[in-house]
């Protein structure tokens, strides 16, 4: 069985090449895990999210504890044999989502009481039953169970957040139990205060975990002020250990924080993006729905080799998504996951090759650019159907 550890492979400044291995693979750094909440990755199926080169991928420990349960997945063999991902699975603990429903729940030393965004039952997590779900449902990483608020907040509201996150983190490694290849995450706090965060490194490394991840980011800061965050943060964190930030982002996201020494990353942009019509490409973000692509024969990008772009039109995408056809949905997720995945490989080639500084100003020129003209993709020539 694999030891569950992180290879630094080459460095371009903070930045970092690297190769996770865990008990379900090996996973190539920087990274982007697409999200699977509730065991989905939205509108695709497992091969469909394989074929776009997803290594790693997310699950919510709050939404499949409610739906359909911990233990129902557990006897159904995991939650990698549940939804058909052989891969690594890496849970969020369930505490930002937790967080977020407000009135419906009451926080204390403890844990959360909460009812049901769905049914309103009452339900209550603590550090170790959040752990203890993420481990029936058999997750390749799991998260210490946390305390996220919404920025800007009062310093004192952070650090007390922190500090109790900080106390929960305590209490989710002694509730972890350690299988090879297997590992638990924990979960820098402190908002955008660096001595907070300077803070809440040192009390999670003086616990132990074979990952570090950063919370309590793109929850209303700014990307200015994430980035930095990030300056005082990953300087402070374990250089041997890989690096997580939660909830990021878009591509200009993601470079950024590369370049400030993260390694793993997950957000619901792309797939939410591709089920309202939003390309992401190398020229920037298309909106399908807009008019000027009805009759626009040539693909989304022709640097994309997606289902998306090597079989169909931009005026067929946009005919389905005026239709309301759930396939536009599937084939523009499908589209901008392929995308993720190509940018951060393009990322890590350049990290192995020294190249990363001349790739940045390279992708920020082109994000900033116009939609490709009829020179540079012309429209193409469709011979006469039978």
């Amino acid at each position: 069985m694999t030891h569950f550890h992180w290879f630094c492979e080459q460095t371009e400044g903070s930045a970092r090449a690297g190769t996770l291995f865990t008990a379900h693979g090996t996973v190539q750094t920087p990274c982007f895990m697409p999200v699977g909440t509730v065991g989905t990755v939205k509108a695709m199926t497992m091969d469909s999210v394989r074929a776009t080169g997803a290594q790693i991928i997310l699950g919510n420990t709050y939404h499949l504890m409610l739906r359909p349960g911990a233990v129902h997945i557990r006897a159904l063999g995991g939650l990698h044999r549940f939804m058909d991902w052989t891969g690594p699975i890496l849970t969020d603990s369930g505490g930002f989502q937790v967080m977020s429903l407000g009135a419906l729940r009451k926080i204390d030393q403890d844990g959360v009481t909460f009812r049901s965004h769905i049914d309103g039952s009452l339900h209550r997590l603590t550090p170790q039953s959040s752990t203890q779900i993420q481990h029936d449902l058999d997750a390749t990483i799991t998260m210490c169970f946390d305390e996220c608020p919404a920025l800007p907040a009062p310093i004192e509201t952070i650090a007390a957040s922190m500090r109790l996150s900080m106390r929960w983190a305590a209490r989710s490694r002694e509730a972890y139990i350690p299988r090879q290849g297997y590992a638990q995450f924990g979960i820098i706090q402190g908002g955008t205060e660096a001595s907070l965060r300077a803070e809440s490194i040192t009390a999670l490394t003086d616990i132990g975990f074979e990952g570090y991840a950063i919370g309590g980011l793109a929850v209303g800061e700014g990307q200015k002020l994430m980035f930095q965050t990030l300056e005082v943060t990953t300087p402070l964190m374990p250089i041997d250990k890989p690096r997580y930030l939660m909830g990021v982002g878009t591509p200009e996201d993601l470079l950024g924080s590369v370049l400030r020494g993260v390694d793993m990353f997950d957000c619901v942009m792309p797939t939410r993006a591709g089920r309202t019509a939003r390309a992401y490409t190398e020229r920037g973000t298309l909106n399908l729905r807009n008019a000027r692509h009805a009759t626009d024969a040539r693909p989304i990008s022709p640097e994309c080799d997606c289902l998306a772009c090597t079989r169909h039109s931009r005026a067929y995408l946009h005919h389905l998504f005026r239709a309301r056809e759930i396939l536009g949905a599937m084939l523009l997720t499908w589209h901008n996951l392929a995308y993720y995945q190509r940018l951060m490989r393009q990322i890590r080639n350049a990290i192995l090759t020294q190249e990363l500084s001349s790739l940045a100003q390279k992708l920020h020129t082109q994000w900033q650019s116009e939609d490709w003209t009829e020179d540079e993709m012309p429209q193409p020539i469709f011979s006469a159907l039978p």
